[in-house]
């Protein structure tokens, strides 16, 4: 089993949803963190989104008003992805605004499916 360790970044050009991480086909992932960024006094809404490949299917899984500068975890625990699924997220304005995801990887041939 090898366990990898990863960053996402995200820094919005759009404010449709986007696709920030997606598992990769081999693997299972757990989102630890979705840290986002507001720079500027202007209030800013983010939404995290999870795609299930199994389903076909976006649900949203978190949101947040955020006026800055500061900081949000759009993550309040540990968020587990399958194969192929994927973690959007969408922003109010793509201005002042930016975020991370922290990711572990680990490799589906060691887990059950």
């Amino acid at each position: 089993m090898s366990n990898v360790y990863k960053n996402a970044f995200y820094l919005p050009t759009t404010t449709a949803n986007t696709t920030v991480y997606t598992c990769n086909a081999t693997a299972r992932a757990i989102i630890q963190n979705i840290q986002i960024t507001n720079s500027t006094t202007t209030g800013n809404t983010v939404k995290a989104y999870i795609f299930s490949s199994t389903a076909g299917t976006t649900y949203t899984i978190s949101y947040a008003s955020i006026t800055g500068p500061t900081i949000c975890n759009l993550a309040a625990g540990p968020i587990v992805l399958q194969e192929n699924d994927a973690i959007l997220l969408s922003a109010s304005s793509t201005s002042n605004v930016s975020g991370t995801l922290a990711i572990l990887e680990v490799n589906r041939s060691a887990v059950s499916k």
